[in-house]
């Protein structure tokens, strides 16, 4: 069972929550929830309604979209510290991508109602909430630009760069393993 401190620790690692003190992280994380998925579950699909949003703390999520002709298009994988479905969560709109548990998977759930509430009791969370959105439009923004206008050599390389980010940080950057949980299709797609 996970403890309220292991909890905390892992909103604390999270953009979203970045900066908060620890009676903000604490009111969070008595929010959350623990749930568990099979692989191969549909956690959300695209269009639904977003009243929860998800930190995984084991297993694999892969969030994709779709088109009418079937083709499918993976945007990221939400692997244990991840965090998804807080979009749809935040500004009420409905899901933008289908998310299935690509192996058996544990997360804890907050529910957006709860959050609400929280961040117009808390309004530093409110403030931390702008942050993380500005954050992820400039992620947005890079993404655009290394799909429209960089050859497929320079998107690969842009990102396995990405995949390693987190491990560089405030490592010896002159040799990193990046594992690869992925399949050559998955990359693909």
């Amino acid at each position: 069972m996970i403890s309220m401190t292991d909890i905390a620790d892992l909103l604390r690692a999270q953009s979203l929550f970045a900066g908060l003190d620890d009676p903000d992280i604490a009111a969070v994380a008595a929010l959350a929830r623990r749930r568990a998925w099979p692989a191969g579950t549909l956690l959300f699909q695209r269009g639904d309604a977003g009243r929860e949003m998800i930190l995984v703390t084991s297993g694999r999520v892969r969030l994709s979209l779709l088109s009418p002709e079937g083709r499918e298009l993976t945007l990221r994988h939400a692997e244990a510290g991840s965090l998804f479905g807080e979009i749809a969560v935040l500004d009420g709109g409905p899901r933008s991508a289908d998310a299935t548990a690509a192996a058996e998977t544990e997360g804890l759930v907050i529910a957006k109602a709860d959050l609400d509430r929280l961040m117009a009791a808390r309004p530093q969370i409110a403030a931390a909430v702008i942050r993380f959105l500005c954050g992820r439009l400039r992620e947005t923004t890079e993404q655009f630009e290394t799909v429209a206008l960089y050859r497929l050599e320079a998107r690969l390389a842009r990102f396995l760069l990405g995949l390693a980010r987190p491990q560089v940080a405030g490592a010896d950057a002159s040799s990193v393993r990046i594992d690869l949980p992925l399949t050559q299709s998955e990359i693909a797609t």
